[in-house]
């Protein structure tokens, strides 16, 4: 999970080798990342009932990289309007439930994964 979520459910995919480079991954990475990916999809929309998603990579602090060398994918749910004016007038996110609650309803998905 983020710990400075965009939206409630907001995951992070990252490998288990440390690796900082898109290139750098082996195929075998990034099929399982993939996998991985998806799994959130699935796990997010059985849960929250999402109307999108954002999913991308963030790579090199020019692209955003809060750490380099630090490759992780995000899968963000996204709801219509969940906008609001709050993030750009006063640097406030207004987050509907706490990040522990979401890991407890989240966490029955991520125990058995295929």
């Amino acid at each position: 999970m983020n710990k400075y979520p965009y939206n409630s459910g907001h995951l992070l995919i990252a490998p288990a080798r440390h690796v900082g480079l898109f290139e750098g991954l082996t195929d075998e990475e990034g099929a399982d990342s993939h996998r991985l990916i998806r799994h959130c999809v699935m796990a997010l929309t059985a849960l929250f009932k999402p109307d999108g998603f954002n999913i991308g990579m963030n790579i090199g602090r020019a692209a955003g990289a809060g750490i380099d060398g630090h490759l992780h994918a995000h899968v963000v749910p996204r709801w219509n309007g969940d906008v609001n004016f709050l993030p750009v007038l006063a640097d406030v996110k207004v987050m509907p439930q706490h990040i522990e609650e979401i890991y407890g309803k989240l966490k029955p998905y991520f125990d058995k994964i295929d």
